[in-house]
């Protein structure tokens, strides 16, 4: 017999094996809307009515039975459906999984970019106090104001006794012409 010698320095050739060429988007998108399906009571209810069916006609007398009272054909149909069922669940638990992530990963972008806005809005809030404590208050004007006007008014008083006090005799001359 010839005695087959394998080159471990050299890599196997490429098998071609069955290779089935989907999209994967079509195919989660596939198995999402069936996994919605079954988790409907409308699945539910559609389950039961075929069940029942199922056992109803085989149990029927003088008819001819596909699967007999231990109704192995349905245990073997409820456990294929079973087996299919699970993995189309898994899958699109994974696409949702896949999509939350990228929802979060867009959540914290947000928040970190929302974050970074507050953290400015409040820098300038404390510019905005800072200067408005150097600003004059309408009230502090006022007051001011009312003081100057009321020291004007006291200067403008005392200048007009010292008029009166120095020039009496003009007044009296003007007022006899």
């Amino acid at each position: 017999m010839a005695e087959r010698r394998e080159r471990l320095d050299q890599p196997n050739l490429p098998r071609r094996g069955l290779r089935v060429n989907y999209d994967p988007e079509a195919f989660g998108r596939s198995t999402e809307r069936i996994a919605r399906f079954l988790g409907t009571g409308r699945y539910l209810v559609l389950q039961t009515i075929v069940i029942v069916l199922w056992m109803g006609y085989n149990a029927l007398p003088g008819v001819p039975h596909f699967d007999g009272y231990p109704y192995q054909f349905l245990t073997l149909v409820l456990s294929l459906q079973a087996a299919y069922a699970a993995p189309l669940i898994l899958l699109a638990q994974n696409r949702q999984d896949d999509r939350d992530r990228v929802n979060l990963e867009a959540d914290r972008s947000e928040t970190r970019q929302s974050m970074a806005d507050v953290d400015y809005l409040a820098r300038e809030l404390a510019a905005v106090r800072i200067s408005l404590g150097e600003v004059v208050t309408r009230d502090f004007l006022r007051s001011e104001l009312a003081r100057a006007i009321e020291d004007l008014g006291e200067d403008l008083a005392e200048a007009s006794r010292e008029d009166d006090l120095d020039q009496p005799d003009q007044r009296r001359g003007r007022a006899r012409d």
